[in-house]
């Protein structure tokens, strides 16, 4: 029988659908809930089987067995919490929450109610994230000492501030909103959490433009543009810009090992990259979609150096985010389904949601370092053994 999913938010990750709505072949979409009237006449037109509403109250008492909570960042404690409460498996894309307190208590819920909960962090299954982790875990480079990451955000513009996210009263800031994902990813090669972090940050560029509109009804991609450049010649701002475009964390993470993150919203360029050194070498990622190069290095040179071996990332099926999407939600309906354990974590996600925005709390600050509270070691080991008490 297909599982009976709801969909919460029906914006620009909705393209998740094509990856849950596979009637007959074990999962269906039988309602979707949201606010916007653009959003439902979308719904009905794609999904036209489903169940299309503005009231949650409805989604949840239509039978579904699971949801997915594809909505703005500081809606998705308060719709996840309440979908859990119901009884109801939880999708919640990342971040998990925008203040910590809020994250702590979905994890809480989750265990509390017995609902299961399955965080949306995708890049675990991107294939460039998951060679360099096979490479680790190899041994190819040793035990992990430090991983640096640079993320150029060419398209942060007009991603991030012509809507919603550029209001830190909706994202808290791009280090958590956009840096979850990385924060995680960190961790994930690492094997380890933040136990301290300290940031500097800056609204360099989007602050000085004073074109701005109110964009109520509108989506991203009625605006984007390469075209769009250079980034001081953006129009059409949001009204209220408060989040940094330029930030820089550094972490200490457990066992002393050392992290570095830089996030820029005005590259030319839009990629990461990852270096990741180890004791007995150090691999480094060059492009970041199928048929990009991760390198690595693990005899001693002179000076620069060729890579002693290179390694090409694999061609996978053509779906969002290089493959990743359809990995994630097939995870995600396994989960609902029979249970386990699953490649992403809920306590993963709260430790990135942690350092993120204590991060940002340093560097609205003096830049001091913080220190990441602990998870509640109960709850950590509910989580690690799959969610089953």
């Amino acid at each position: 029988m297909d599982l009976r999913i709801g969909i919460i938010g029906f914006g620009a990750r909705a393209t998740l659908r094509e990856e849950v709505q596979r009637p007959g072949q074990g999962s269906r979409i039988t309602a979707i809930c949201d606010p916007s009237e653009r959003a439902r006449k979308d719904a009905r037109r794609l999904v036209p089987d489903a169940v299309v509403t503005d009231s949650l109250d409805e989604l949840l008492a239509s039978g579904v067995d699971a949801v997915m909570v594809l909505t703005p960042d500081d809606t998705h404690a308060a719709l996840s919490i309440r979908a859990l409460e119901a009884g109801v498996a939880v999708f919640c894309e990342k971040p998990l929450a925008i203040h910590l307190a809020d994250a702590d208590a979905m994890l809480e819920t989750a265990r509390r109610t017995g609902s299961r909960l399955y965080i949306g962090h995708n890049m675990r299954h991107m294939p460039v994230i998951t060679l360099m982790r096979q490479l680790i875990q190899d041994g190819r480079i040793g035990d992990v000492k430090a991983v640096w990451v640079r993320h150029f955000v060419g398209h942060g513009g007009d991603y991030y501030f012509k809507d919603w996210h550029a209001d830190r009263r909706r994202t808290t800031g791009l280090l958590l909103q956009k840096g979850a994902h990385d924060i995680d990813i960190i961790h994930w090669l690492a094997g380890a959490y933040s136990e301290k972090v300290a940031a500097m940050g800056e609204l360099s560029v989007y602050g000085d433009i004073s074109d701005r509109r109110d964009r109520t009804g509108e989506r991203m991609p009625d605006w984007f543009s390469v075209d769009n450049w250079p980034p001081t010649s953006l129009t059409g701002l949001h009204p209220v810009i408060d989040v940094e475009d330029i930030s820089m964390v550094n972490m200490r993470l457990a066992g002393g090992i050392m992290a570095s993150y830089q996030q820029c919203h005005f590259t030319p360029d839009y990629w990461r990259n990852y270096t990741v050194i180890g004791t007995e070498g150090r691999i480094e990622n060059f492009g970041d979609t199928a048929g990009s190069e991760v390198r690595l290095w693990n005899r001693r040179h002179r000076g620069a150096a060729e890579a002693d071996e290179t390694f090409i990332v694999p061609e996978v099926p053509d779906a969002g985010h290089d493959g990743a999407d359809a990995l994630l939600v097939a995870e995600f309906l396994r989960f609902v389904r029979d249970g386990g354990l699953t490649e992403t974590s809920p306590v993963a996600a709260r430790e990135a949601v942690a350092a993120g925005i204590l991060a940002t709390q340093s560097l609205r600050g003096d830049g001091s370092a913080i220190e990441v509270p602990a998870l509640d070691p109960e709850l950590v080991a509910y989580f690690e053994r799959g969610q089953v008490g």
